[in-house]
């Protein structure tokens, strides 16, 4: 490595011996500017504010438990949600689902596989597809969820209407 005699000063090449001599530059002969400058200073930043702002399994926990609270009371709390068994036993399935908050937050935990990209993370949970009663088979869920920034974002929910993986194979 060395410079080129007829070279102005900048830069820094890497040259050849013999017959052919050729060289050619390393890095730029131009010193960056205070804007390139500044604008690595704040990509750097803002990569570093999503590593440190990018959520955890609890906060996961804790979205999930609200998301599952909201769909189970609005597809089992309904008037044809629950066999007539059920709804003469129940007497007030909001609350006895909301009572069950912290539960289903867990499960979710529980059946979600995280991929942490360390700027953001991609959450998959897939729940359901039990058999409750002989003819009664909870819904198979399946929900992609983007964690940044602090937030959650659902990408992409499905239903499968109970049927399992195996069933489908």
């Amino acid at each position: 490595m060395g410079r080129r005699p007829d070279d102005d000063g900048g830069g820094v090449f890497v040259c050849n011996s013999g017959a052919n001599t050729a060289c050619w530059r390393l890095f730029p002969s131009r010193v960056p500017t205070t804007a390139t400058l500044l604008g690595l200073l704040l990509a750097a930043g803002a990569a570093i504010g999503l590593v440190a702002t990018n959520p955890g399994p609890a906060e996961f926990e804790e979205f999930a438990a609200e998301q599952l609270t909201h769909l189970i009371t609005e597809e089992i709390c309904r008037e044809d949600g629950m066999p007539l068994l059920l709804r003469l036993v129940v007497r007030d399935c909001p609350a006895m689902v909301a009572s069950q908050r912290r539960v289903l937050g867990q499960l979710a935990l529980q059946h979600s596989r995280r991929r942490n990209l360390m700027l953001f993370s991609l959450y998959v949970t897939e729940l359901g597809g039990e058999r409750i009663l002989p003819n009664w088979v909870l819904p198979r869920y399946q929900a992609f969820t983007l964690a940044a920034a602090g937030r959650f974002l659902l990408l992409r929910t499905g239903q499968d209407n109970g049927a399992s993986r195996r069933e489908k194979l």
